[in-house]
């Protein structure tokens, strides 16, 4: 059973950082590119952030680029996503997800696992 559990989410002012936090239950995943996504409410489910297997190569949406960081720990079978310069329109429920390649990309439908989510609230 492949399980993706996300932490880290909250409630921050606008201007300030967090840090999310996805561990895989296995070490299958250190050869497949992991993703972030966010969904909020009443809205599709975006692309936010991904990285390739080794760390090497990393991806961005426009709306995070240069405020937002992703990275990964092999060892310890986890992805962060750092989050700096928040604004409230980065309100909402962010995944982590496994990409089916090496590579991450910025199509949800390339990913096949999923974590639960953890719900990030900015205010103004």
């Amino acid at each position: 059973q492949v399980e993706l559990v996300e932490s880290g989410g909250g409630l921050v002012q606008a201007g300030g950082s967090l840090r999310l936090s996805c561990v895989a239950s296995t070490r299958t995943f250190s050869t497949n590119g992991m993703g972030w996504f966010r969904q909020a409410p009443g809205k599709e489910r975006e692309f936010v952030a991904g990285i390739n297997w080794n760390g090497g190569s990393t991806i961005y949406a426009d709306s995070v680029k240069g405020r937002f960081t992703i990275s990964r720990d092999s060892a310890k079978n986890t992805v962060y996503l750092q989050m700096n310069s928040v604004k409230p329109e980065d309100t909402a429920v962010y995944y982590c997800a496994v990409s089916s390649l090496a590579r991450p990309g910025y199509s949800s439908s390339l990913y096949r696992y999923w974590g639960q989510g953890t719900q990030v609230t900015v205010s103004s």
